[in-house]
């Protein structure tokens, strides 16, 4: 459980524990990161202070509870946590608007939760089930939630970047002043997509707003190791978008670096990059033996916990006491228990539905490719069999059955059922002469 530190009086600190300790230490490692703006920010109101910070903790109770649902099988795919990033992202999403976009990689549970997604939709998505945020459809690296302006998360490193740009793009025909925040990993900085999508951007002066997770690893290469250039945020200098640094360690320096940001894509339709240097606490997906890194580095990052130092700067500001932490922290556990639960008591997909969705019909995209234009009638090839006949080949080619029962299996062709094997192949053509 949580221990809160009253401010002014260590005396009221629990006993230690293995989650979340808000009175940790203020141990520097030496790679932190050169603060953006004054270390210092002012403390926002209690109100808000207790808002962000609870946010903080349901995100980080929430990938804490994934990786054990990972571990007893309930969720499938990859899984990556985010443990430990929680200040750039919630600080990332305070300075939002409810209008801008946002768009995430495929390490995104945190971005989806600080947009408002309920915890339950985001847990039943892990679980691939019907009552998920994409329908059971996009798993741990493809949740997406229109209503909220979340446009996803992406497989492919670097991938999202063209995307925020068409965002952008469409936010400017409109005249609107939604703006966009497409956060990325430091490898995908090495990707051609980062100076095709920085230089359009800057080109056509699109409101976008490119936040570079630093969190000093590609996979398991070191950032020293994986690009020339160190100084992220000057990678966009020379495609005309200009970098800044934040302490991605800190949920207020983020924050303030990116509204200051949002505010200038906004004016002066200036894309802006930044750099937000923090530390995952865990592996690059739950599968990493993380061999790379020693475990003296990460207790070292560990004494700088984002959510440790926002929690006793409330404290000792007085926004919030000790047992207000505590009492939040109690009530993320228990919206994770909720979610979880929800989560494994939901349906999985109707098997019939397996096609929906992947096509785009009717009148959202007009053309050949796209309208079934023909008659209501079977056409050639459609009555194959009954649903009960498909579902048992689908099972069958499932289980990777083999030998005689398998080798009869029932072949389609023209609507009819055949229990001999289809035609022999075609023969070869004969070999030419030279």
């Amino acid at each position: 459980m949580v221990n809160a530190m009253e401010a002014g009086d260590p005396s009221n600190a629990g006993q230690p524990s293995p989650g979340v300790n808000l009175a940790g230490g203020d141990a520097t490692p030496q790679q932190r990161p050169a603060p953006r703006f004054q270390p210092d920010h002012m403390l926002p109101d209690a109100e808000r202070g207790k808002a962000v910070l609870y946010r903080m903790l349901l995100i980080r109770r929430f990938e804490e509870r994934a990786g054990e649902m990972y571990a007893r099988a309930k969720i499938g795919g990859f899984l990556h946590l985010c443990i430990g990033e929680e200040a750039t992202v919630v600080g990332t999403s305070a300075a939002m608007r409810s209008n801008d976009y946002l768009i995430s990689t495929y390490r995104e549970h945190g971005q989806v939760l600080a947009r408002g997604t309920p915890p339950q939709e985001v847990m039943a998505e892990l679980f691939g089930r019907v009552t998920g945020v994409s329908k059971g459809r996009g798993g741990s690296m493809h949740m997406f939630d229109a209503e909220r302006r979340f446009m996803g998360g992406y497989g492919i490193v670097g991938g999202n970047l063209p995307i925020a740009a068409g965002l952008g793009l469409a936010a400017a025909y409109r005249g609107t002043d939604d703006a966009v925040v497409c956060m990325l990993g430091d490898g995908a900085t090495n990707q051609g997509t980062f100076g095709e999508t920085l230089n359009l951007a800057a080109l056509w002066k699109l409101p976008v707003v490119f936040i570079i997770v630093n969190n000093q690893f590609g996979m398991g290469t070191s950032l020293a190791r994986h690009s020339a250039m160190t100084k992220l945020a000057a990678k966009g200098e020379g495609f005309g978008v200009p970098g800044t640094t934040c302490d991605g360690m800190d949920v207020l320096d983020v924050e303030s670096c990116v509204k200051n940001a949002l505010d200038l894509a906004r004016s002066d339709r200036q894309p802006v990059l930044i750099e937000a240097v923090t530390y995952r606490f865990r592996g690059h997906s739950v599968a990493d033996p993380e061999e790379y890194r020693s475990k003296e580095e990460v207790d070292e990052w560990r004494q700088r916990d984002p959510i440790v130092q926002f929690a006793n700067k409330l404290i000792r500001g007085g926004a919030i006491t000790g047992a207000e932490a505590e009492a939040l922290d109690k009530l993320a556990l228990q919206e994770v228990d909720a979610a979880v639960k929800f989560a494994d008591e939901s349906p999985y997909p109707e098997l019939d539905t397996l096609y929906d969705d992947v096509y785009v019909l009717g009148d959202q995209l007009r053309g050949w490719y796209s309208v079934d234009a023909r008659s209501p009638d079977t056409q050639r090839g459609e009555g194959i069999a009954g649903d009960a006949e498909l579902q048992r080949i689908a099972e069958a080619s499932a289980a990777h059955t083999e030998g005689a029962d398998f080798d009869e299996q029932i072949v389609m062709r023209e609507g009819v059922a055949r229990d001999t094997p289809g035609p022999p192949p075609l023969p070869l053509p004969p070999e030419e002469g030279v």
